[in-house]
């Protein structure tokens, strides 16, 4: 099932915590995709991490990276 990102706030340790359209807050670990690519490897930069962002549903970078937002939902952990 298909749940877009309607908030994003970057986290310690390369984490970002994820508001879906349904409500619900998850947690998203970064780091397994942080060696998938140039564009990815960027994002090792706390700087350029830190300009996660909301963008079509789904969380983009200031550099073009981007993520399934399926992806995100289905990797992530709930938060209570």
């Amino acid at each position: 099932m298909y749940m877009g990102v309607k908030a994003v706030v970057p986290q310690e340790n390369y984490t970002l915590l994820l508001t879906f359209e349904n409500g619900e807050q998850r947690l998203f670990d970064m780091k397994p995709y942080l060696d998938a690519g140039p564009v990815f490897r960027a994002l090792k930069d706390p700087a350029m991490f830190n300009t996660a962002r909301v963008c079509f549903k789904t969380v983009a970078w200031k550099n073009n990276a981007d993520i399934d937002p399926e992806i995100l939902f289905q990797d992530s952990v709930p938060q209570s």
